[in-house]
């Protein structure tokens, strides 16, 4: 009964991080789907997105207004990667991986070369705060992040509708074929970049205020987080929803699972310093399940041969 009480105690938070870190895992599914680039930049471009906003705070700014600058970071640090890869020719993968190891001074700088900064909603008008997660009234976050998530949605529907839009997906879908349409696919490779680590330091500026400081590891493992809020969406939704909209909701739909299925776990009793073997374990197990149901597929179809 305790772990049941327990557990409903936890989900609220769950909920909250869940949809913080899906705007980020909306981000990675726009490289890992829709531009189909293995990008490595969001681990160090989350962080960058917290102590931009953070230190904007600090610093007296609006909360807004220090989002929508952490957004311009990530889509900074997104243009990076895009001109390291598109016109230095390194892989896509290596220059996520320069870009995020060159974040890690900045993001120090950033922060006052402090490994964190703290920001409390005691001193400062955040937008999100953890401490409200079970409260009753307008300080709740849950609303606010249901909203703020339909409206990246709503966004990204219309944009990737657009020509633009249309490109980007082009490129993804097909490159030599996007080229052979005269798609400048370089230069459409760098746009996708810029607007997934854009909605990544966006993340990372909702992230540091819902817990109430920034640090200069805090997108490590982030990447993985991402993709697992990718497949568990996919594993699980993937074949009722197919329109592009209802996709990006499978992305949050994921991460929010991913965060329940770790508070369940962690519930059970496991130790906390076990928690980045328990995100592996969960990750693996949902990436294996598309390929456990394309054997059992392959063998019905056989036994289904053999009976015959």
């Amino acid at each position: 009964m305790n772990f049941f009480v327990s557990l409903l105690n936890a989900l609220p938070g769950a909920a909250a991080q869940g949809m913080v870190w899906g705007i980020m895992a909306i981000g990675v599914y726009i490289t890992f789907r829709v531009l189909d680039v293995a990008d490595l930049t969001v681990d160090g471009s989350i962080a960058t997105g917290g102590a931009v906003c953070v230190m904007l705070i600090r610093a007296g700014w609006n909360p807004w207004l220090a989002m929508v600058c952490a957004f311009a970071a990530g889509v900074l640090a997104g243009l990076v990667t895009g001109l390291l890869h598109g016109h230095c020719g390194i892989p896509a993968i290596l220059a996520g991986i320069l870009t995020q190891l060159a974040l890690y001074s900045v993001n120090l700088r950033i922060l006052g070369g402090k490994a964190n900064q703290a920001l409390s909603v005691d001193k400062y008008p955040l937008v999100v705060s953890q401490r409200f997660v079970r409260a009753g009234n307008l300080t709740n976050p849950l609303p606010l992040l249901v909203l703020v998530c339909a409206v990246v949605i709503l966004a990204l529907y219309w944009f990737f509708g657009t020509e633009k839009g249309c490109a980007i997906r082009a490129t993804g879908a097909n490159a030599k074929m996007a080229r052979s349409q005269g798609i400048n696919t370089r230069r459409y490779t760098i746009l996708g970049l810029m607007l997934s680590n854009g909605l990544v330091a966006l993340a990372g500026a909702f992230l540091s205020q819902y817990q109430g400081s920034a640090d200069v590891g805090m997108g490590r493992g982030a990447i993985v987080i991402g993709l697992a809020s990718v497949i568990i969406g996919e594993v699980l939704l993937g074949k009722l929803f197919r329109n592009f909209a209802l996709r990006l909701a499978t992305v949050i739909i994921g991460a929010i699972i991913y965060y329940i299925v770790l508070q369940i776990v962690l519930q059970l009793g496991l130790n906390t310093n076990d928690l980045k073997l328990i995100s592996a374990a969960i990750v693996a197990v949902f990436l294996a399940i598309p390929y456990w149901k394309s054997h059992a597929g392959i063998k019905k179809e056989k036994g289904g041969v053999k009976h015959a």
